[in-house]
């Protein structure tokens, strides 16, 4: 989709600081980290969001992406946290499904 950031960003045309990809998923840090390690993972294909997934392959890459992020970081063993944002209300603002690998730092409860 042209007019999508991480459409854009995933396909090379719009620079990041690329963790890992594959075939399939685009993880990169995002540019107003909320921690020591914050970074989107993204599938290539455009979804707009978590209601418009309905692949459970995609999502389940989605996270098993997300997990090989935390171990690549270094965050895996102490411990991190995956958010999506899904919707104006939750907080989504690229309407692009992707979740944040948050992690370095203690975690609080609630989020906020």
């Amino acid at each position: 989709m042209a007019d999508c950031l991480f459409c854009r960003i995933s396909s090379g045309q719009v620079p990041s600081k690329v963790v890992l990809q594959d075939d399939e998923m685009f993880a990169f840090e995002d540019i107003n980290p909320q921690a020591p390690v914050h970074v989107l993972v993204v599938p290539k294909r455009h979804v707009g969001g978590l209601n418009d997934a309905g692949d459970r392959a995609l999502l389940g890459r989605l996270l098993e992406t997300a997990a090989r992020v935390a171990k690549k970081k270094g965050i895996a063993e102490s411990g991190y946290r995956v958010v999506a944002n899904s919707g104006r209300e939750g907080g989504q603002t690229v309407f692009h499904l992707h979740v944040h690998v948050l992690g370095g730092r203690q975690m609080t409860w609630p989020p906020g």
